[in-house]
Order: C-alpha cells, then structure tokens, then sequence
C-alpha cells in the first residue's frame, strides 16, 4: 500500500481497512524525529506529504487510535 495519498494524521485513523497496529506505525514513524523539519522541530515531514503536519495533531491521533481500540471498535 502506497503510504502518499495519506495528508493528514486522521486520514490515517480513519482508513477502513488498516490494522491498528499499522495505522499505530505509520503515525509512529511520521512523529520520529527523523520526520522533524529542519529548524522547525514541532512540524514532521513524513514522506509523500506535499506539506508539514504539527507534531501535536500526530500525537493527538494516535491518542484517537488508542481510545477508539480501548472502546472496542
């Protein structure tokens, strides 16, 4: 599965068919500091993102993830 057509943090939550485990690596990987913008180390440039995405709206959908799989959906 190509990871480009994902923008945002939620579309990765939101996906209908990713385990939450993937979707718990891809944001994972996209909060790494390997993703940080240079000299801007709250924005995270995961590959295949046409722009930075906050480090917090990352953070906060993995919380999502967490909540939705601690609720049994």
């Amino acid at each position: 599965m190509s990871l480009d057509h994902f923008q945002r943090p939620y579309d990765v939550v939101k996906h209908p068919t990713l385990e939450p485990e993937v979707k718990r690596a891809i944001l994972a990987s996209w909060a790494s500091d390997r993703a940080a913008v240079k000299d801007r180390p709250e924005l995270r440039r995961p590959p295949g993102l046409k722009r930075p995405v906050p480090v917090r709206d990352v953070l906060a959908a993995l919380r999502k993830l967490d909540r939705t799989q601690g609720a049994g959906s």
